[in-house]
């Protein structure tokens, strides 16, 4: 007898549907065909011993399990539910009323019949829906994360006698429903950092505001303690609030990187990233033998706070290069390519030298000649041209961090920065995948951010000045641009040129002369 059912295989963040089938007859051994790896074959043994706890027995005929399509590679313990389902119904052992091919089936089987949850449960149950399945049959503890999809039958199980009581009617499982929606409002602009908290750094406020606005990166150069960590861990609070769809897409990487807790929801707060910078090149871009999101596309629509930028090894700033243009990272193998989203703002911090007292206004600096040259040169040009602004953060006096003057709120500073990103939805509504300035490829910038005859006579003096590249040019006229959005001036005035000039820090002949 011939029994079928659904699963799904994940790549990169979009599932594929598989369909299990198993046949029973004359014979004595079990095969296990359709490009499974190690995991699926080793869950003949975990289905005997489930089946076995509750009073079943695993076929001493011939059993062949097939999952198709036969040429992609099936990963994972998750086929084990399907496969014991269709094992015991293709047996004769249980009648089921309701059709397996109805379903979408997925669960690993612990030794004692009970499931174990699973990962990228999101992206399987988008594309569920999409397929028409009347549900998803899955572990009680994936429940919530499925339950996200909407006109989806969700039925969470705690074990293989559960799943086995839903299809023979024996049992009765209520769909779970979560009004995730209403949640993902009501959690969207809860954030624990505010920049209320933050005494005096007007400056670099001023700057992140602007990086907010127009999507930049932004490098924070200064000695230790004055507050860079502090401030990049804000910046969250102050950028616009996920849309439904920004929150979908980073939720199911999330769910791919199984990083979603049992009482999963969507995610509601941009993602803030810090990884640590004894991090491996695959750990930050993605990768691995069964290629995963990497930091870069865990921070996918929010924020990549790389601190002590030079402490990271240089193979894995230069892998950030490409994604950085791109927004996207695309992993390849021999036989295929799996592509990870990853439009992040990238946020890092450095100290100006190893002793970190370079250029400060009170300590002296230790360290010998040439030592900040080759501290600097750490971080490659190209990278530095990536990033917008270059901040110089200095420490807060005591009299500012004593003071009780309230600072500005992170949601007042939100507003503006909202303001300014729909001046700019309006600017770019025809230009597909172009939502703010810091995604303007070269070509329209000439075209957006024209300037006038005296704006371009100060433009000349600092390229000149200060030997920047072309492609430093299009970030200032960029930063100009964010900072004429944020004063609502439908053009670029020299003012907003030359504050967006002094956003270049590291350009400058002061800086490891």
């Amino acid at each position: 007898m011939l029994s079928k059912t659904f699963g799904s295989a994940v790549y990169g963040v979009n599932a594929t549907m598989i369909t299990i089938e198993v046949t029973v007859g004359q014979g004595m051994r079990f095969f296990m065909v359709g490009l499974p790896d190690s995991a699926v074959k080793e869950s003949e043994q975990r289905v005997e011993a489930s089946l076995k706890f509750f009073d079943y027995r695993m076929p001493r005929q011939k059993v062949v399990v097939n999952l198709a399509p036969a040429d992609i590679r099936k990963e994972g313990s998750a086929y084990d539910l399907p496969i014991a389902l269709c094992v015991l119904q293709a047996s004769d052992q249980i009648v089921t009323k309701k059709n397996l091919e109805d379903y979408i089936i997925m669960g690993e089987l612990s030794l004692d019949g009970k499931l174990r949850p699973i990962k990228g449960v999101l992206p399987i149950a988008v594309e569920a829906r999409k397929l028409g399945y009347k549900g998803f049959i899955l572990p009680a503890a994936n429940a919530h994360e499925a339950a996200i999809v909407n006109s989806l039958d969700v039925i969470p199980v705690e074990t293989l006698q559960d799943a086995i009581g839903f299809f023979e009617e024996t049992k009765e499982i209520t769909p779970l429903k979560v009004d995730t929606r209403d949640l993902f409002f009501n959690t969207l602009n809860d954030y624990d950092a505010d920049f209320e908290h933050v005494q005096g750094q007007e400056n670099i406020k001023r700057a992140l505001e602007i990086a907010a606005s127009g999507g930049h990166n932004v490098i924070m150069i200064g000695p230790p303690g004055a507050g860079k960590t502090m401030l990049a861990k804000r910046l969250p609070s102050i950028l616009p609030p996920l849309t439904l769809h920004e929150s979908l897409e980073t939720t199911k990487i999330h769910s791919v990187a199984g990083k979603l807790g049992s009482k999963a929801s969507l995610i509601a707060r941009r993602p803030f990233r810090a990884p640590h910078h004894t991090i491996s090149d695959a750990a930050l871009v993605g990768g691995g033998t069964f290629p995963q999101p990497g930091e870069i596309s865990l921070a996918h629509n929010g924020v990549l706070f790389l601190d002590e930028l030079p402490e990271f090894k240089r193979t894995v700033l230069e892998v950030m290069r490409q994604p950085l243009e791109e927004r996207r990272v695309t992993i390849s193998r021999t036989k295929w390519a799996i592509e990870f989203p990853a439009n992040f703002m990238l946020i890092a911090s450095m100290n100006p030298c190893p002793c970190g007292y370079y250029n400060h206004p009170e300590k002296e600096c230790v360290c010998p000649p040439g030592t900040v040259q080759r501290y600097l040169n750490k971080i490659s040009g190209p990278l530095l041209d990536r990033i917008d602004l270059h901040v110089e953060v200095t420490p807060v006096s005591f009299d500012q961090i004593s003071s009780n003057r309230k600072a500005e709120k992170s949601e007042d500073i939100r507003q503006r920065v909202i303001t300014a990103r729909e001046i700019q939805t309006e600017r770019f509504k025809d230009k597909e995948g172009i939502y703010c300035n810091a995604m303007m490829p070269s070509p329209m910038v000439k075209e957006v951010c024209e300037i006038n005859p005296a704006g371009k006579a100060l433009l000349k003096s600092a390229m000149e000045r200060l030997g920047l590249s072309a492609r430093a040019y299009d970030r200032i006229l960029k930063v100009a641009r964010t900072i004429a959005d944020l004063s609502a001036s439908p053009e670029i005035k020299i003012e907003h040129l030359a504050e967006a000039i002094q956003y270049r820090s590291l350009d400058r002949e002061n800086w490891a002369g």
